[in-house]
């Protein structure tokens, strides 16, 4: 069950791998700026009002000419609206303006200049062009249209919004009003800084409980040592422990069947699709839950921990695993019937920390060589899918992915999100699986190093590796606002610092071909007594030389421990 978790993980967890913020200013590089027509394509915020009581509240895009739209609710002043006669205004209106009204046009038969023009000749302080589909479109100018001077703001909504607006006017004899203003996002986006808190946290409970399992591991394996168990000679990576090496063929692969499985979820993408990776989420979230769970638990009730009943198709499961399980499905249970919910957020989050802190418990880098052919691939995977994909799909396939383009969904659940509270145009700040898990497999791994070497925390990996993942998510939101809100891929940040750091300091200190290869400080055996208690006297010995002689040649590579002792 642990092992179908663990793999459901790896493939779902670089889907959407980008840190997306929301698009409330655009740019257009096809549409450059000229005098009178420079604006920056920002959202606009369409406050409605139906006979002085505040009604639906629509987004559409301000135009490139026009002047500034008011950032401040408080600013921006309530003025009537009009359907216009003609409907797509391309030719002077029939119907007498309110003085200072705002005018409902349809787009299509002129340029959207030429609308803004007449109405603004008609009188109007600002003009509400409805889209032919529900998407928005940038409204910009034509070359040669050079000396504009539009004074009144134009605004395209999506048809459904448009529809709406027109749909009141005609509904109502009582008058009908509108706000047009586009609030800045706050400097500083508190919920990218819990976010951040949430990532690191979870990359740093994740080492520290990897690096104690494999400390408990060697230590029971000396114990037995010592005690002249020979059968613990026997070192099987990923036998019973539970515990998988992944290897550099596996890491490639990993990146190939990702990316496979990325294009299906954008070419499928539909509710069903999304329905289905609910369901796979649940099973990964009830496993990573029961997990921790009883890792926590076991502390204190180490006699249900301790007792095992055989249970059909999972084998031996102890009391307390029986006893959290029901919980840990009904958790996930009820997060995916109220999903939807404004505070299913924490459940998701819960579940998706639980998971990757199993995972990363689970799955484990046994070099630095492993650790930089995956975080490498996976640094070309993000780029591609954010940047590159667009010149092939015409849109980034991962935010698409990310944002759930093409359904009523809020996209894929394998992502860590967070409302934002504090902005006007609220949202959620989203991270993806892969983001925390694929780097917190190789400072996982470093802290393993850390504690097997006998290293202090200045003197060590740990500290400087989990530094540099945490300014590399930094700087991934830094340049998210400084790109206007434009999906970044955080791989693009995070790969660099984080290799960057654990190969910097092992060359520095003549430990880098160590971790390259082995991943294993070099240490003195200890057991050379030990194991001379283990061994049977020497006459016993020789009686058993000639018949076991090509049996201990077959056994010798698997009975030989991994280091040197």
């Amino acid at each position: 069950m642990a092992a179908s978790a663990v793999l459901a993980v790896l493939l779902a967890s670089a889907l959407a791998g980008a840190a997306a913020g929301g698009d409330i200013v655009h740019q257009d590089d096809q549409a450059p700026k000229i005098p009178g027509c420079n604006n920056d394509f920002v959202l606009v915020k369409v406050q409605s009002w139906v006979g002085g009581n505040e009604g639906d509240e629509f987004v559409g895009v301000g135009a490139r000419f026009g002047p500034k739209i008011v950032s401040k609710e408080k600013q921006a002043t309530r003025e009537p609206l009009t359907l216009a006669d003609p409907i797509h205004a391309c030719a002077p209106p029939k119907n007498k303006l309110v003085s200072g009204g705002v005018l409902l046009v349809e787009r299509g038969k002129c340029k959207f200049t030429k609308k803004a023009k007449l109405a603004e000749a008609a009188g109007a302080s600002g003009i509400l062009i409805i889209n032919s589909v529900t998407e928005l479109y940038k409204m910009v100018c034509e070359k040669n249209e050079t000396e504009l001077d539009i004074h009144i703001p134009a605004v395209l909504l999506p048809k459904d919004a448009g529809q709406a607006l027109r749909s009141l006017l005609t509904a109502n004899t009582s008058s009908v009003g509108v706000q047009l203003y586009s609030p800045d996002r706050p400097v500083v986006d508190t919920a990218e800084v819990f976010l951040w808190l949430m990532a690191v946290g979870t990359v740093l409970c994740a080492s520290y409980w990897s690096a104690w399992s494999a400390r408990e591991a060697v230590t029971e394996q000396e114990k037995l040592l010592k005690d002249g168990h020979e059968v613990s000679l026997i070192v099987e990576g990923g036998g019973s422990s539970g515990i998988v090496d992944i290897n550099v063929i596996s890491a490639m692969m990993f990146v190939v069947v990702a990316s496979c499985f990325l294009i299906m979820l954008y070419k499928l993408m539909s509710a069903w699709f999304i329905d289905l990776l609910v369901v796979i989420f649940c099973i990964g979230g009830v496993e990573g839950l029961q997990t921790c769970l009883v890792a926590v638990l076991s502390r204190w009730f180490t006699s249900a921990a301790g007792s095992f009943v055989k249970v059909p198709f999972f084998g031996a499961i102890s009391y307390l695993t029986m006893a959290i399980s029901p919980f840990c499905v009904v958790f996930a249970v009820l997060w995916a019937i109220y999903r939807q919910f404004p505070y299913a957020w924490i459940a998701q989050d819960i579940l998706g920390i639980a998971l990757i802190v199993t995972v990363i418990q689970i799955v484990r880098v046994p070099n630095l060589k492993v650790g930089s052919v995956l975080l490498s691939c996976a640094f070309l995977y993000d780029i591609f899918w954010v940047f590159v994909s667009k010149s092939l799909f015409h849109e980034s396939v991962m935010i698409a992915v990310a944002r759930g383009d093409n359904t009523d969904e809020d996209g894929v659940p394998m992502l860590l999100k967070i409302p934002r509270m504090f902005d006007p145009w609220g949202g959620y700040s989203i991270i993806g699986f892969g983001d925390i898990l694929l780097p917190g497999l190789v400072v996982a791994f470093a802290l393993r190093y850390d504690w097997a070497a006998k290293k202090s925390l200045r003197s060590g990996y740990f500290l400087w590796s989990a530094s540099a993942y945490g300014t590399g998510l930094l700087i991934t939101y830094v340049a998210l606002n400084l790109m206007d809100g434009h999906g970044q891929p955080a791989l693009l940040y995070i790969v660099p610092f984080t290799l960057g750091t654990l190969m910097s300091l092992g060359w520095k200190r003549g430990e880098l071909r160590n971790l390259w290869f082995k991943g294993e400080p070099e240490r003195v055996c200890t057991h050379q007594g030990y194991l001379q208690m283990a061994k049977p006297p020497p006459a016993a010995a020789a009686a058993h030389d000639n018949e076991d002689d090509e049996d201990d040649h077959e056994e010798e590579g698997k009975n030989t421990p991994s280091s040197s002792c």
